[in-house]
């Protein structure tokens, strides 16, 4: 199929990315695919994971911090006595050791890891790194030193044993690699792990339920049928303060003007959903003065 110029399309589509594939190779896949002009996604997933991956389209992508800045949740799987140089199965197997943690020692690990704590990202990773990420000097050889972040883990519940690997799920902020999660456990159980299975199963607002795989979409043969899987631009502001404002003070937000809160009677917020007959109008910021917008919407 041929495409000419690409169309001005808005909202989310929720990919369930496959294992093997680059988040950035799945959005330019999507955009092909939609026919779109713009896109971009709320945050890597690595190759070698799998699961819930948001992708925005059009104005839709003003909105990728309400995804990014949101909770995340994993199911993985660690193998215990074997590290890997990348945490994972995506590189060799550089060191061993013979103790499998026993089920009684997990359960009591778990608490050490939940509430704020810190982490040193691995030396494969997309951080920038005077510029440049992680994994590309990494790859050449060059010695990586990032400095530890806090993050905070929600939960963390063990789901399944097997005879060498332990199965988990995790609720965490921004910013948390479940690789090192996995590698740090195995580190305070005595023994050393890599994850052999990743997949993220909410991001945000977004979970499983709102997904699609790329074989599907594939499968579609008119674009217009792929376009009805989009979700509305505003899915992502759910839970956000919301005002319907006149047409007229609409059109005023829309150039970026602030209006007058005496006719609403809202309470102040640093940011609400503004919207006219039905049609989001930009995100606004309400104080006893004046509604001012943040980030305004054209959705042509």
């Amino acid at each position: 199929m041929k495409h000419t110029k690409a169309d001005n399309v808005h909202g989310w589509l929720i990919v369930d990315k496959p294992c093997g594939m680059g988040s950035t190779e799945v959005v330019g896949k999507t955009r092909w695919l939609m026919h779109a002009n713009k896109n971009g996604h709320t945050g890597t997933l690595d190759p070698f994971a799998s699961g819930v991956l948001p992708i925005a389209f059009g104005e839709a992508t003003k909105l990728v911090p309400f995804v990014t800045d949101g909770k995340k949740e994993y199911e993985f799987i660690v193998k215990w006595g074997e590290q890997t140089v990348t945490d994972d199965t995506d590189s060799e197997v550089i060191a061993r050791c013979d103790k499998i943690p026993a089920h009684e020692e997990i359960i009591a690990a778990i608490p050490h890891f939940i509430g704020k704590i810190t982490q040193i990202p691995p030396a494969y990773s997309a951080i920038k790194i005077n510029g440049q990420p992680a994994y590309k000097l990494a790859r050449k050889g060059q010695e990586v030193a990032i400095p530890p972040r806090e993050i905070e883990i929600y939960s963390l519940e063990l789901l399944e044993e097997a005879a060498d690997s332990a199965k988990f799920r995790v609720e965490c902020s921004k910013g948390t690699y479940v690789r090192t999660l996995g590698k740090d456990l195995a580190q305070f159980l005595g023994t050393l792990g890599h994850l052999i299975m990743l997949r993220r199963t909410k991001c945000g607002i977004f979970d499983t339920k709102h997904t699609i795989l790329l074989e599907n979409l594939e499968k579609m043969e008119y674009v217009e049928e792929r376009r009805k899987l989009l979700l509305p631009i505003e899915t992502s502001l759910r839970g956000i303060a919301e005002i319907a404002v006149s047409e007229e003070d609409a059109k005023k937000l829309s150039m970026g003007q602030g209006i007058s809160p005496k006719n609403y009677g809202v309470k102040a917020s640093e940011c609400a959903a503004a919207y006219s007959c039905g049609c989001l109008i930009a995100l606004v910021r309400i104080d006893e003065r004046k509604i001012s917008p943040i980030r305004v919407f054209n959705l042509d």
